[in-house]
C-alpha cells in the first residue's frame, strides 16, 4: 500500500446513490481518486467509467480481478445490503480497505464477520454515515456536548420519501432477502445512529409499529414504521421512517435547559438549518449545501493513510443493526423488547 498521495477507490454497485452522489463526489475530493467500477450491468459500468474517469470496470463475476488491481487500495460498497458482508470479507482478504454503505449488513452475524475479516487482514472498515463529517450535524453534536441543552430528555426524528416504482426491473429494496427490511434499514437507520451518536449511549429497549397503505407492493418489507428507543437515564427517541410520504427529514433534541432542531437533517442535497431555543432565547444558523460524500471519501482516505481507526467503525454499524433487529422483533411480537448487543470487541 502507498504511504502518500490520493487513495485509489473501486466503487462496487452502481445504483441510484452511486450514480447521483458517490461518483460525482470524486470530482470534489482532495484525498481520493476513482480507479474502478464494479457492476452487474456492463453497459452502465462502461458509460459511468467514461463519464467519471474510472480507469477500469468489472462485473461481479470478475470482482477478484478488481481486487487484484494494483491501484485499488479501498472499495466503496454500495450494493444491495445482503451482499455487504460477503464483498467486505473478500475485499479484506485481498488487503483492501472497506467503506461500506449503511446498513452495514442484514444481520449482526454478518457485521461480526466483516469486522473480524478486516481486523485479521489489518485493513480499515468504516460505515458510510455522512453526518460524522457534515458541518450542521457536527454543530449539533458540539451543542449537545457543551451542556447548554442540559440533561437530554427526548429526541424526535423522521426521514421519509416516496419510493417510486422502477421503470424496469425489480427493486431490491422491496426484496427482504436482499434488503434485510424496508424503510427502517434504508432511512430509519439514520435516526438510530444519530440518537446513539448524539447521546453517547446505546438504547436498552425498543418498541415499534409498522404499517402499509399498499400491501400488494409492500408484501415483504415495511412501507412505514414508527419506533421508540429507551436509553438509560430516561432519554427516549421517538422516530418515524417511511416510503410513502413526501421527502422530509428532521431531528429535534430536547433537554432540561433548551432544545435544538436540524431540518432537513439527513438528505444530502439541501441547505440545512440548525435552530432552537435555550433558556428562553431563540437561535438559528444556516449551512449551505456541500458535497458530503466528498468529505466522507476524504475522511476514510485519511484513516487509510494515517493507519487510524475510522469513526464510525464497524462496531458502530453493528450496534445499529442490533437496535434495528430489536425494532423488528417488537413489530413481530407486539410488545417492547430488550436490545441485545454482541460482546464488546477490541478494535
Amino acid at each position: 500500500m502507498r504511504a502518500s498521495g490520493r487513495v485509489g477507490y473501486a466503487v462496487v454497485g452502481l445504483g441510484r446513490i452511486a450514480e447521483r452522489a458517490i461518483l460525482p463526489a470524486f470530482r470534489n475530493s482532495k484525498r481520493a481518486r476513482l480507479v474502478a467500477l464494479v457492476s452487474g450491468d456492463d453497459h452502465k459500468a462502461k458509460r459511468l467509467a467514461r463519464q467519471f474517469g474510472a480507469e477500469d470496470f468489472f462485473s461481479y463475476d470478475d470482482f477478484a480481478f478488481c481486487l487484484s488491481h494494483p491501484k485499488v487500495e479501498a472499495v466503496y460498497i454500495a450494493t444491495a445490503n445482503q451482499l455487504h458482508a460477503e464483498l467486505t470479507e473478500r475485499a479484506a482478504a485481498a488487503g483492501k480497505h472497506v467503506l461500506c454503505e449503511k446498513p452495514m449488513a442484514t444481520s449482526v452475524e454478518g457485521c461480526l464477520g466483516m469486522i473480524q475479516a478486516c481486523r485479521m487482514n489489518s485493513v480499515r472498515l468504516m460505515v458510510a454515515y455522512r453526518k460524522y463529517f457534515e458541518p450542521a450535524s457536527l454543530a449539533l453534536k458540539k451543542l449537545v456536548e457543551s451542556g447548554k441543552l442540559g440533561r437530554l430528555k427526548f429526541m424526535h426524528s423522521a426521514f421519509t420519501f416516496c419510493l417510486a416504482p422502477r421503470k424496469k426491473g425489480a427493486d431490491w429494496h422491496l426484496d427482504r432477502k436482499l434488503s434485510g427490511g424496508g424503510s427502517l434499514v434504508d432511512v430509519g437507520v439514520y435516526s438510530v445512529n444519530s440518537a446513539r451518536w448524539l447521546a453517547g449511549l446505546d438504547p436498552a429497549e425498543a418498541s415499534a409499529f409498522a404499517w402499509t397503505t399498499a400491501p400488494a407492493r409492500f408484501n415483504e418489507v415495511e412501507e412505514n414504521i414508527a419506533f421508540r428507543l429507551n436509553f438509560s437515564g430516561g432519554l427516549v427517541l421517538q422516530a418515524t421512517a417511511g416510503y410513502g410520504a413526501a421527502q422530509a427529514s428532521f431531528l429535534q433534541v430536547c433537554g432540561e435547559k433548551g432544545w435544538a432542531g436540524l431540518n432537513p437533517a439527513y438528505a444530502y442535497d439541501e441547505e440545512r438549518r440548525l435552530f432552537g431555543k435555550i433558556q428562553g432565547r431563540w437561535f438559528e444558523k444556516r449551512f449551505r449545501v456541500i458535497d458530503e460524500f466528498a468529505l466522507e471519501l476524504d475522511a476514510f482516505a485519511g484513516c487509510v493513510r494515517r493507519r487510524r481507526e475510522p469513526e464510525p467503525n464497524g462496531v458502530e454499524g453493528m450496534k445499529d443493526v442490533s437496535v434495528m433487529q430489536a425494532v423488528y422483533r417488537s413489530v413481530r411480537e407486539g410488545r417492547p423488547v430488550a436490545v441485545s448487543y454482541p460482546p464488546p470487541l477490541t478494535v
